[in-house]
């Protein structure tokens, strides 16, 4: 499986662009923008990627293989490194405006592709020291509460309407991210009041993981004002924001327009019919495989080197990155998309899939 191995190294390729546009300046520190959400989708415009899974075999072998795990942590300390550098070059009072936009965006970029993505991913594993990686990737793009939102709302809730990341049929995503981003935090606020109280122990306490994540991220941002100034600050949120809103057009491209069915006072179990796919390549290792979604979710713990691709799970005509870019307009989204739904729905579900 070294070739495996190898093939994941190039999820690296982010940071590395990141970082040469931080360290390039000028112009070319819009160079990451133009990679990722420019060269990326132009390329994958024409490639369909694999739909080969791993043999029992196979899967088991590399679920072992430490060396997958070491591939995702180094992306702790990198993107430490991303935001310290991005903090000092930011803060150069000499900058004209256009390039702290440029290096704004790289950090942002940094924020969604490598912060966030990681995040997610650390965040499903069992042991202390991974999920602790995952809060840290989250403290970078001030989105802690996504931690608790996440593994314990969107799972359970995905692909209906008490799910605010799960887009809905024709919603348009700049509704979307209105919704989802204040609906999450909310959501992660009532998931940890229930724990707290199923625990008969004080919400506002220090038990309470969210007013703990408010305060460390407060912090954060006083110490960065503190050090780096006003503005340094400033171009440090928009860059988390960025992050934010690359999470949420993620969030919205992964489950638009798919919902369970509801049996009794419940739903029933979600299936790889439940989330929009890609197997696309580049998209695939960039993004740790998180586009081979219903697999995640069908079961969560899975690592990501042992996603499966399923032949009946709807599939998007382009990557990830493509798609991102689709959804920023609404009209053409709808018109893909929407085309795709009514397919469908309008089939028998096996049949219909197979054909999406």
């Amino acid at each position: 499986m070294r070739s495996l191995q190898f093939k994941y190294l190039f999820v690296y390729t982010t940071p590395f662009v990141i970082l040469f546009s931080l360290w390039a300046g000028n112009i070319w520190s819009f160079f990451a923008l133009f990679f990722i959400f420019g060269l990326i989708p132009f390329f994958e415009l024409f490639t369909k990627g694999s739909t080969y899974n791993l043999n029992p075999l196979e899967e088991e072998e590399v679920k072992n293989n430490f060396m997958f795990d070491l591939i995702i942590y180094g992306l702790v300390p990198l993107q430490g490194v991303i935001l310290i550098y991005f903090l000092f070059q930011v803060s150069d009072e000499t900058l004209p405006l256009y390039e702290k936009i440029g290096l704004t965006t790289a950090y942002g970029l940094a924020c969604g592709g490598i912060g966030i993505n990681g995040a997610h991913e650390l965040g499903h594993r069992k042991t202390w020291y991974e999920q602790l990686m995952s809060k840290l990737l989250l403290l970078s793009t001030l989105y802690m509460h996504f931690f608790i939102e996440h593994n314990r709302g969107h799972h359970k809730h995905v692909s209906t309407d008490q799910d605010p990341a799960s887009s809905r049929y024709n919603e348009g995503i700049y509704s979307f991210f209105l919704r989802s981003i204040i609906g999450g935090w909310v959501s992660a606020y009532h998931l940890e009041e229930k724990k707290l109280t199923l625990q008969k122990k004080r919400v506002w306490s220090w038990h309470n993981e969210m007013l703990r994540f408010q305060i460390i991220q407060i912090a954060l941002i006083t110490t960065i004002a503190w050090f780096f100034g006003i503005e340094t600050v400033f171009c440090f949120i928009v860059g988390a924001a960025i992050g934010i809103l690359i999470l949420e057009t993620v969030n919205y491209i992964e489950h638009y327009g798919l919902r369970r069915a509801k049996v009794g006072n419940g739903f029933e179990r979600t299936k790889p019919i439940h989330s929009w796919n890609s197997n696309h390549p580049i998209g695939r290792i960039l993004l740790l495989e998180v586009t081979r979604h219903s697999d995640h979710h069908y079961i969560a713990s899975k690592k990501y080197q042992t996603l499966k691709h399923f032949d009946n799970s709807p599939q998007m005509p382009t990557g990830y990155p493509g798609m991102m870019i689709l959804a920023l307009f609404p009209p053409l989204w709808f018109r893909v998309m929407n085309k795709r739904i009514e397919k469908y729905s309008s089939m028998p579900t096996e049949s219909a899939l197979k054909q999406l």
